[in-house]
């Protein structure tokens, strides 16, 4: 496994304080199972990004990675800091951005927080462990029992500074939350924002997306001017206005696609020739399998299953 760091400091300009927030960004997974994606590429997951919000002494930690060699290379990253990890906190319930969380909080002695609804999508991605996530990447995940609580007003503090844990509803899944740094102007948007990556809407296999519209109109309202998405393409910058735009373009054009499209294969190449900059192409062909499986019926989450298995 490769991993690299995307390194993005802000210092707090309005106090004498050293808050900043430093990204590291995980290199693609290779998956398990079937063949090429229908374009020929190989099957691979997309970059995960682990933001690391800290002062002068003390940092807390969003969304961590997937597989144990990954935590293992942010747990090094974490400790080449010198800060002391008090928290980490979790912003939905997809195990890619918290199943090593007992990991790297064993390793620190850190608290796992996450909201209440959040915490409850923890639970089914455990569920969902044996039939999902332990066959796309087998032996490659830890022991992943829930520990994480909400933290009292869905708020920490880190040295005087708020870290804001504020709900958004439905994105790429269901009780989404972001955490909001108001003295960086930050937010960190776990799945609710993508930046440069295809976009997972496999979870919104009725085609509406009007509850992520939602969702980004929250976001947008806490009037950040930067934004960690934790799927994102290390090249690009966290610039708020860019990735609110192109977030919302790209479901603009999803709806249109599956409108204009009777097929999977289809839409995957509508979405492939809108977006040929975009990495991680093996995640909208599952969004293009899930979507249409749903138009045929049948239980939502056998073909949630399916359409990342086969």
């Amino acid at each position: 496994m490769s991993t690299n760091t995307n390194t993005n400091t802000n210092t707090n300009t309005n106090t004498n304080s050293a808050l900043g927030y430093d990204v590291f960004v995980a290199d693609p997974l290779p998956m398990a199972g079937p063949g090429p994606l229908p374009n020929g590429e190989p099957r691979n997951f997309q970059p995960i990004a682990v933001t690391l919000i800290h002062g002068t002494r003390d940092a807390v930690l969003v969304d961590p990675p997937l597989t144990l060699d990954q935590a293992q290379a942010v747990g090094d990253w974490v400790e080449v800091s010198g800060k002391r990890l008090t928290h980490i906190v979790v912003t939905h319930g997809h195990g890619d951005h918290w199943f090593t969380a007992g990991v790297l909080a064993e390793r620190f002695g850190a608290q796992v927080v996450a909201t209440a609804g959040s915490i409850a999508q923890m639970h089914n991605n455990v569920y969902a462990r044996e039939v999902l996530w332990d066959v796309l990447w087998p032996g490659q995940i830890p022991p992943s029992p829930v520990t994480a609580v909400a933290a009292p007003g869905n708020r920490l503090t880190l040295e005087g500074h708020d870290l804001n844990i504020v709900d958004v509803g439905h994105a790429d899944s269901d009780d989404s939350a972001v955490v909001h740094v108001p003295d960086l102007d930050l937010v960190v948007a776990g799945d609710v924002i993508y930046n440069g990556v295809h976009v997972y809407l496999a979870e919104s296999a009725d085609g509406d997306f009007g509850p992520w519209r939602k969702a980004i109109d929250t976001v947008a309202a806490l009037t950040p001017r930067h934004i960690v998405a934790s799927h994102q393409n290390k090249s690009l910058d966290d610039d708020a206005a860019r990735l609110f735009a192109e977030t919302r373009r790209y479901l603009d054009d999803a709806e249109a696609a599956l409108a204009t499209h009777d097929t999977p294969e289809a839409f995957f190449q509508a979405l492939l020739d809108r977006y040929p900059d975009r990495v991680g192409p093996t995640v909208l062909w599952v969004s293009s399998r899930a979507l249409y499986l749903a138009r045929e019926g049948g239980d939502p989450v056998q073909n949630l299953v399916a359409a990342w298995r086969q």
